[in-house]
């Protein structure tokens, strides 16, 4: 599987809002689970939302829950990470990869694109 391609990023203030997108050039992304991570500088990479591959079934860590949604447009084959009232502790480089379940934020490949840069700051 190529990497997939994650863009959307910025710099915002707190308490603002960015939309991440996930695209897969050279493979139906509408045939897989999808998660979104994220690795903040010193830190390891951990998972912070999923969807199903149809969209009906979304997951979130405690930390994005009530702020971030995962959502997919399986017609133009791309997965968005809505991301409101973001706080400087989101500050990360996000990545997106194809993963095994909703409920298992672990990627079928090791195998990860550039990522975007969120940068959440005053």
């Amino acid at each position: 599987q190529p990497p997939l391609v994650e863009s959307g990023g910025g710099l915002v203030q707190p308490g603002g809002s960015l939309r991440l997108s996930c695209t897969a050039s050279r493979f139906n992304l509408r045939d897989y689970t999808v998660g979104w991570f994220r690795q903040a500088p010193g830190k390891e990479r951990e998972g912070v939302a999923s969807i199903s591959s149809s969209g009906g079934s979304t997951n979130y860590v405690g930390a994005v829950k009530g702020r971030f949604t995962i959502s997919r447009d399986n017609v133009q084959n791309v997965v968005y990470l809505q991301m409101n009232s973001l706080e400087p502790e989101d500050t990360a480089v996000y990545h997106c990869n194809t993963i095994w379940s909703v409920g298992d934020l672990r990627p079928v490949y090791d195998n990860w694109g550039q990522g975007t840069q969120v940068t959440v700051s005053s």
